[in-house]
């Protein structure tokens, strides 16, 4: 059995440990409570702070900008070359590349059955150049007969054989005139192969550059232009040259009109632009893409542009009063196009706007907002109308160039 002292020391020793677990209760309870009602403070401070936001200050522009897109540079006149006579290929002269004047030789044809068909058609001339003499002679001769028959006195021809002269008569002029008739029949077929015979000789339309050949010698070649007939030659008049322009509908009121300033740039970039004016316009737009066309015809007597070439093309433009934002301003929603604006007071106010012209990167807007109004770039669909915000005052206002490029 345990003494009397040893059994106080075990219930002081229970004592103590009963009250440092006590304590170390109440130390974890405070610290849990203090932790707590810390996060539900710094809860409340986070309900209660402003969204923050980036802002860009919207400036008009009345100074005329530029508009940039991709053109397509396109020759004068691109023709292609079919034989006008089936023969064989004797010879062709030039070749990808060169540069010829109009009229001059490209290919020459031998047409043995053209020739022949010719040598015939002229001895059927001669034949019937033949037959005018012998109908020249028999109405001749029917002629002086009828007169002297006709001029015989009464009694002693019949009237009967008087007529029957006369009819001669008649009938030998007209055999006449239907011998010259054939004559000229004959001389209209000989005129006609003997035109062909000059397509033996394949010339250039106008002074161009040959941009494909498609023949040899001893190539078989048929005259016509159908699906199944092979070319001879395709070239192109590339001075001056055109350059095919698509520009969208929003631009319309500016380039949809002769005249306007432009600047033709290549992909080389140590190239200087070369200068030209909208030379026509389709006055149309398509229904599909919604752009219309213009041609720029600008001169190419150095060759620096070729047909197929892709260009960059600025067109000058007056912008007007229209005022200028980034297109990360733009907020769509089921009313239309809209915008955040920030007051005085940091309040958020959304603003329905009048799109003028979309550029890709930017748009002008022709109602909506006004000059020094602060826009929202990138607002957060958590943010409603009226709500108060905090700008960034580390956010520099975005700069509205006036030239664009799309």
């Amino acid at each position: 059995m345990l003494s009397n002292d040893s059994g106080r020391t075990l219930q002081r020793a229970a004592a103590g440990i009963a009250v440092t677990l006590l304590l170390a209760f109440l130390i974890v309870h405070f610290i849990k409570l203090h932790t707590e009602r810390g996060l539900e403070r710094d809860s409340e401070a986070s309900a209660g702070a402003r969204p923050t936001v980036d802002v860009v200050v919207v400036h008009n522009r009345a100074a005329a900008g530029s508009l940039t897109l991709p053109g397509e540079t396109a020759a004068w006149y691109e023709s292609t070359i079919y034989a006008r006579v089936s023969g064989y290929v004797s010879k062709w002269y030039v070749d990808i590349g060169d540069q010829v004047k109009a009229g001059q030789l490209l290919a020459t044809i031998d047409t043995p059955e053209l020739d022949a068909e010719l040598a015939a058609a002229r001895a059927m001339l001669q034949v019937a150049q033949a037959q005018v003499k012998v109908k020249q002679a028999d109405a001749a001769f029917a002629a002086s007969t009828y007169e002297r028959w006709r001029d015989s006195p009464k009694g002693v021809v019949s009237d009967q054989e008087r007529e029957d002269k006369k009819a001669g008569d008649a009938g030998a002029a007209a055999q006449l005139e239907a011998a010259r008739a054939q004559v000229n029949l004959d001389q209209a077929d000989v005129d006609r192969l003997s035109a062909f015979e000059q397509f033996k000789r394949v010339t250039a339309p106008y002074a161009g550059t040959i941009i494909e050949r498609r023949v040899d010698i001893g190539n078989l070649v048929t005259a016509g232009s159908s699906a199944s007939t092979t070319s001879l030659y395709r070239m192109a008049q590339d001075d001056p040259i055109r350059v095919f322009v698509e520009v969208p509908q929003s631009a319309a009121p500016d380039l949809m009109k002769v005249g306007v300033p432009a600047q033709i740039s290549t992909e080389d970039a140590s190239s200087r632009p070369i200068t030209g004016a909208i030379t026509r316009t389709s006055d149309a737009v398509n229904p599909r893409a919604r752009t219309f066309r213009v041609e720029v015809d600008i001169p190419n007597a150095d060759r620096r542009l070729i047909p197929g070439l892709y260009v960059q093309v600025a067109f000058q433009l007056q912008n007007g009063n229209a005022s200028q934002i980034p297109a990360a301003a733009l907020v769509f929603q089921a009313g239309g196009p809209k915008v955040a604006v920030v007051d005085s007071d940091g309040t958020v106010h959304f603003r329905a706007v009048t799109i003028a012209r979309d550029d890709g990167d930017r748009v002008e807007l022709s109602s909506g907002v006004s000059d020094d109004d602060r826009v929202v770039l990138n607002i957060s669909n958590q943010i409603v109308d009226g709500e108060k915000v905090r700008v960034n005052n580390d956010t520099r206002p975005v700069p509205i160039a006036t030239t664009r490029a799309h």
